[in-house]
C-alpha cells in the first residue's frame, strides 16, 4: 500500500497571501497593526507556512521547503520586531527605521534568488515572488530613507502580491479536487 502525501503548497500559499494581504491593507492605510495581523503573522502566516515547509521538504520539495520555512519564519520575526520591544528587556529595544530596512532588504535579496529559481516554471508563482521581492524592496527604500509617503505603495503592491498567492494556492487546490487544472498558472 502506497503511503500518497498531500501537496502542502495551498497551505503555505494561503497562509502567505492571507497575512500578506492583512499587513498591506495596514501599510495602505487603513487600519493599525493589531491583534488581527500578528496573529496571523504568528499562527497562519508563520506557523501553518512552517509547517507547509516541512512538509515540502518531506515531499522532496526543497524550492517550495525553503520558501515556506523561510516566510513562516519571516513572520515570526517581524512579529518579534513588533513585540519584543514591549518586554522591557533592554537589548530588545526599538529598532532604527534604516536597521529595519536592511533587514528588508536581505529578505529583498534572499527573495530574487528565490524569484529566479521559478523562471520556467508557472507564471503566477513567478508574479507572487517578483512582486515580493519590489515590495521588499519598496518598504526597505521607504524604512532606509524615512520617506513614509512610499507605504501605501508598497501596501498596493502587497496586496497584489498576496491576492496573488491566494490565487495560486486555490488553483492548485481545486486541480487536486476536480482532478484537472480549473484556473491557469
Amino acid at each position: 500500500m502506497e503511503n500518497k502525501l498531500a501537496n502542502p503548497a495551498p497551505l503555505g500559499l494561503l497562509g502567505f497571501g492571507m497575512t500578506t494581504i492583512l499587513l498591506n491593507i495596514h501599510n495602505l492605510g487603513f487600519f493599525p497593526v493589531s491583534a488581527v495581523i500578528i496573529s496571523m503573522g504568528i499562527f497562519y502566516g508563520g506557523l501553518a507556512q512552517i509547517i507547509a515547509g516541512i512538509l515540502s521538504y518531506k515531499n522532496g520539495k526543497t524550492f517550495a521547503g525553503t520558501a515556506f520555512t523561510s516566510y513562516g519564519f519571516f513572520w515570526l520575526t517581524l512579529v518579534g520586531i513588533w513585540l519584543f520591544p514591549n518586554t522591557g528587556f533592554e537589548m530588545a529595544g526599538t529598532t532604527p527605521a534604516p536597521f529595519f530596512g536592511c533587514y528588508l532588504t536581505l529578505w529583498g535579496i534572499f527573495t530574487a534568488f528565490m524569484w529566479w529559481g521559478t523562471w520556467g516554471g508557472s507564471k503566477v508563482q513567478q508574479f507572487v515572488f517578483l512582486s515580493l521581492t519590489i515590495l521588499f524592496f519598496v518598504l526597505a527604500i521607504e524604512k532606509i530613507t524615512c520617506n513614509e509617503s512610499l507605504a501605501p505603495i508598497a501596501g498596493g503592491i502587497g496586496v497584489i502580491c498576496g491576492s496573488s498567492a491566494f490565487y495560486l494556492a486555490v488553483a492548485e487546490l481545486l486541480e487536486e479536487v476536480k482532478n484537472k487544472r480549473v484556473l491557469p498558472y
